[in-house]
């Protein structure tokens, strides 16, 4: 069973979205996507910069089994990407939820609301 903190929301392609009191979005991929994946080998970061539209591929996670994209929940621009996964991409196994991937400044933060809350996630998931 998956952890699923009531605190984030989740979008359906596996990627958790945090409101930060600073108004900005941290950015990570779920522990079910992590359990799916298997063991991450690699992660291919964001440019800080960018701007993505909701949904827009923002990076990719390799691991043994797969490669799998993973996608801005909500749309605005990188402030930030988690340089310690290039040295140890496994963090995103072993803490899905400290190990961030992205931090975003929203273009509107009320995109946050269209995302599942915790029950929806696990209702998606089938948990």
């Amino acid at each position: 069973m998956s952890d699923i903190p009531a605190d984030l929301r989740f979008a359906e392609s596996h990627e958790w979205a945090r409101l930060e009191a600073d108004g900005t979005v941290t950015v990570g991929i779920s522990d079910h996507a992590q359990e799916a994946l298997g063991d991450v080998v690699f992660v291919e970061l964001a440019e800080v910069g960018k701007v993505f539209g909701k949904g827009d591929q923002a990076g990719v996670v390799e691991s043994v089994k797969a490669a799998s994209d993973i996608y801005a929940p909500i749309a605005g621009e990188v402030i930030a990407v988690n340089e310690d996964l290039s040295g140890s991409p496994e963090s995103l196994n072993t803490d899905p939820y400290g190990a961030w991937i992205f931090k975003l400044k929203p273009s509107n933060a009320a995109e946050l609301d269209k995302l599942l809350d915790a029950a929806g996630y696990k209702a998606a998931i089938g948990e």
